[in-house]
């Protein structure tokens, strides 16, 4: 029992659920049918089947996650997901089911990496035999696996890495070394303590040449102790910013030998005997595993500024803070003091990241559909495709999980005091999101590769325009369309007179096009005119790409509310209603207009806005914000549709009892659990009372 105790009290008038249910009673759409548009019917479905389930299951209990330290957290998570696996295996899952789940209980573990990476690289790159000996025993968890590629000395730079794999024709096998400290893999999730197999990405040298970097599937742990095999030292690399339930690990080879097969064949190949090696049809078909997880990220930022959001969102419309004598608050007849949200400032604050969750929804759904559209193509030798996906993936990975980053850490500033505390969810969910802003690339470095794209469709558009041959109707990019636009009229300007002008969506397009084609113009003009160096242009060639992928976030926005996105084979259109169209159309004001009066620069230097047109759109913003997103703020991350479950937050309560829980939590503290604490006799009553008094004599001093 803790030694901690709260009064029978309740928090003062109003209460939080009245609050939360006066807010409800002015959502002007469907919150339900919001949700079935954003997850279908049969993701909500499966929501309300997995819950029990899981709030059940002792090992995803998460009444106790803020107070554990890292060796314990490991050992929870990895009960987690043996517990998880079990479940799954018990009940028959569908891998959709699965992920699910997986979300719900929200806790990276030390099985991550073999279902987020090993896996999907076994299943994208292995040989039929490959599958057999690799994929079906990892799917079963016979063996369990990591995705070895980043080293001490290296990490974005893929083709920099040092591990060598050197093919030994005698033996027919390939002989896995560390060559230097550098070389040492490094940051490795699973890798620590959890994995027996890796997917080591080493250089294969055959032959006397070096082919670069390829892929190897390597056991390192014993199967039947689990000990490191003779050759292979390994181990976790310690505590970190976030992420302290998975084992990142460390490990070197030490001239260490695997069987040909470990080289994973599907699309380069050595021939047993000579060692000639067998290159792939295209040097960027390995590329699918790399897009596939940039593509999730962008889904995954969502996840993480919706989460965020919703808790700062309801928190705002709970806490109080002065009556606003200009506009007094009531409930009922009673005049209560105003809710956060009611400000302004904290609308500018949390209202733009509402509208930045549903713009990546729409993103995400599209770059998935483009993935597995690109891997079908590609499969059937067209490769059309790739230079985009790879291009869209890249920069929209960096600068979503940028804008989730600075989101989640908005959202908890946005909650006061209390939003320092971990009880509000948002500190650990900051911690455990913050590695997305570097894993899977750098997210200045990546852009380098939305940049090359965008340069290379600027000067083959150029040179089909002055060949003569050139025939505008046959575009059917939109970075072709909007760098052509530019190109027919470089000194287009914005005809807005009026701040309701700018919510008209060709207008937000168009500025948004034109801003992204005088960014790159300007670029090419510096590095083919002018001889600019790259390096001397990187801070350019990353507003590039921030540009390039804002139009792509806006346009998907307006579309997907239109229904005009292109959909997956044999899914058809989710219809939106009226109320929830405008609603959403309201959102998708705001995201473009808010982008552009936060940094209006590069819109002014592009020449299609003018100063006089930012302030209107100021103001635009505020209206929209202030009379058309603040009676559906509630309902709109309501329809996120997350369960107390799985936000594990005192200030996000779907009931409104954020006070009532908050105190409730502070009592399991483990230094509640005594009333004097542990080093007392030893460390405090030398100083307050070193001769030992006992009885009324001694007082607290006041």
């Amino acid at each position: 029992m803790s030694a901690l105790r709260f009064p029978d009290l309740p928090p003062s008038e109003p209460q939080g659920c009245d609050l939360l249910t006066q807010e409800r009673s002015k959502i002007t759409f469907g919150v339900h049918d919001l949700s079935t548009f954003l997850y279908g019917e049969l993701y909500l479905e499966r929501q309300e089947r997995l819950l029990p389930l899981l709030e059940n299951e002792p090992a995803f209990n998460k009444a106790n996650r803020y107070f554990k330290g890292r060796t314990e957290r490991i050992a929870g998570a990895l009960r987690k997901d043996h517990a998880l696996v079990k479940l799954s295996q018990k009940h028959k899952w569908t891998p959709e089911e699965f992920m699910q789940a997986e979300a719900l209980i929200d806790e990276a573990g030390p099985f991550g990496l073999h279902r987020g990476m090993f896996m999907p690289t076994l299943a994208s790159q292995s040989t039929d035999e490959q599958v057999e000996k690799f994929l079906k025993p990892a799917l079963r968890y016979e063996i369990i696996g990591c995705y070895a590629q980043t080293e001490l000395g290296h990490g974005s730079n893929v083709q920099g890495i040092e591990t060598t794999a050197t093919y030994i024709p005698e033996t027919d096998e390939f002989e896995i070394h560390t060559p230097y400290l550098t070389a040492s893999k490094w940051w490795i999730g699973g890798l620590g303590k959890a994995a027996n197999h890796a997917v080591v990405m080493a250089r294969l040298k055959t032959a006397g040449k070096d082919y670069g970097p390829h892929a190897f599937v390597v056991p390192i742990r014993s199967m039947e102790d689990h000990t490191l095999l003779p050759g292979v030292m390994a181990g976790d690399i310690g505590p970190k910013f976030g992420y302290n339930t998975t084992d990142n690990g460390c490990m070197w080879f030490d001239h260490y030998r695997v069987p040909r097969i470990s080289l994973l064949a599907k699309h380069s190949s050595i021939k047993p005997g000579s060692g000639e090696y067998v290159k792939p049809p295209n040097d960027k078909l390995s590329y699918g595993t790399m897009v596939l997880v940039r593509a999730s990220l962008v889904g995954a930022a969502r996840q993480g500024m919706a989460k965020a959001v919703t808790i700062a969102t309801r928190y705002s419309a709970i806490r109080r803070q002065f009556v606003d004598k200009d506009s007094p608050k009531t409930l009922g007849s009673q005049v209560i003091e105003t809710p956060v949200l009611d400000y302004s400032m904290q609308q500018y604050r949390l209202f733009p990241i509402i509208a930045s969750a549903y713009a990546c929804f729409f993103t995400s759904k599209e770059m998935m559909r483009l993935y597995y559209l690109n891997m079908k193509n590609m499969a059937s030798g067209d490769f059309s495709m790739l230079a985009d996906v790879h291009a869209s993936s890249s920069g929209l990975k960096s600068l979503t999980t940028t804008m989730a980053a600075a989101a989640i850490e908005e959202c908890r500033r946005a909650c006061g005091g209390h939003g320092f505390s971990s009880f509000s969810g948002l500190p650990l969910m900051l911690q455990d999101y913050v590695p997305n802003v570097t894993w899977e690339g750098d997210n200045y470095m990546i852009t380098q590769q939305t940049g090359r794209y965008l340069f290379k469709s600027f000067r083959d558009l150029v040179a089909k325009r002055a060949s003569g041959k050139f025939n505008a109707s046959l575009i059917n990019s939109p970075t072709l369309a909007y760098l052509n636009t530019y190109l027919d009229n470089p000194g287009l300007k914005c005809p807005a007179t009026s701040a309701a002008q700018f919510h008209n969506p060709e207008i937000q397009l168009a500025a948004y096009g034109h801003r992204a084609a005088h960014i790159v113009a300007d670029i090419v003009h510096a590095l083919d005119v002018e001889k600019r160096t790259w390096n001397s242009m990187l801070v350019e060639i990353y507003n590039a790409s921030v540009a390039h992928c804002q139009f792509i976030l806006v346009q998907n926005f307006i579309l997907g509310i239109r229904g005009e996105m292109a959909q997956p084979d044999g899914v058809a259109v989710v219809e939106l209603g009226p109320q929830a169209k405008e609603a959403l159309t309201d959102l998708s004001d705001l995201f473009a207009l808010h982008m552009i009066h936060k940094q209006p620069g590069e819109f002014l230097t592009s020449g299609y806005v003018d100063a006089k047109q930012v302030s209107l759109i100021g103001k635009a913003v505020m209206d929209v914000m202030e009379n058309k997103i603040r009676p559906n703020a509630i309902g709109f991350v309501d329809a996120f549709a997350f369960p107390d479950f799985l936000l594990n937050s005192a200030l996000g309560r779907y009931d409104g009892k954020v006070y009532e829980t908050y105190t409730e939590m502070a009592t399991h503290e483990p230094l509640n659990q005594t009333e004097v604490m542990e080093g007392y006799e030893k460390y405090i009553k030398p100083f307050t009372n070193p001769h030992g008094k006992k009885g009324n004599t001694m007082q607290a001093r006041l």
